[in-house]
């Protein structure tokens, strides 16, 4: 039961989880968060769906990224809620309102796919989306994808490491070369990495006549049928208004 329930591992991936439920909390968290659906049905579920991300994460041992993200998301709907309060108008409401809009409903999506793309391997991605029958014209993009950021982001970091030991930083001696220096190469390996990941992704059978094999195992467990009922939950809702 144990192996069923949490998957640690080298790099921890939290709750063991199948990627197709990731994807449905994805979908729904987008949705409801960022697209606003249900109205005021779903109003007081949202932020039960906005903090699934958070608790993932807590999860996948990434405490930081959660604990900010809780703080950034609770903040900015406090301030929200505090300035409808009191009425309160101008250009600073606007500011206010802007601010923390984004920060509320995107927060949150992006937490979802941060946690997606890193507690999801390629191999079960890929066998998820064959198990629904999805066609390999959208496998493979996103099969890349999965590939992409992260070494876009292993690439930044590095790139950031070298400008910093020749003093190129907003308070180092050379901050008007910072953004020659870092984003030119930056958009130079970001080509590369597309190029290089699609020739593998192909190299590996994807795209293929012959059906590819995979020996990854995925599958539904407890947690992953708790965490569609959350799901279904809003959308049983916004069916029922729509019907109405």
């Amino acid at each position: 039961m144990e192996k069923a329930l949490y998957n640690p591992g080298k790099l921890d991936r939290g709750i063991l989880m199948d990627p197709r439920t990731k994807l449905l909390l994805l979908i729904t968290v987008t949705t409801f968060a960022l697209g606003g659906a249900g109205g005021r049905r779903c109003e007081n579920l949202v932020p039960v769906l906005c903090m699934a991300p958070f608790l993932l994460l807590f999860t996948a041992k990434r405490f930081k990224t959660a604990i900010i993200g809780i703080i950034l998301f609770w903040g900015s709907s406090t301030l929200l809620t505090f300035a409808n309060a009191h009425n309160m108008g101008g250009f600073l409401y606007y500011i206010i309102l802007g601010s923390c809009g984004v920060l509320g409903r995107f927060l949150p999506c992006i937490m979802m796919g941060r946690y997606l793309m890193e507690s999801t391997t390629v191999s079960e991605f890929t066998k998820a989306m064959k198990k629904l029958h999805v066609s390999d014209n959208i496998i493979i993009p996103l099969s890349v994808m999965f590939r992409f950021f992260p070494t876009v982001i292993d690439e930044a970091d590095s790139i950031s490491c070298a400008m910093k030991m020749r003093g190129i930083s907003i308070g180092g001696k050379h901050a008007s070369k910072m953004v020659e220096y870092r984003m030119v190469p930056l958009m130079t390996c970001c080509v590369n990495i597309g190029e290089e990941l699609s020739a593998a992704a192909l190299t590996r059978g994807l795209g293929g006549e012959v059906k590819r094999t995979n020996i990854c195992k995925i599958g539904f467990h407890v947690q992953d049928f708790i965490a569609i009922s959350l799901c279904l939950v809003p959308w049983i809702l916004l069916i029922v208004d729509v019907v109405k």
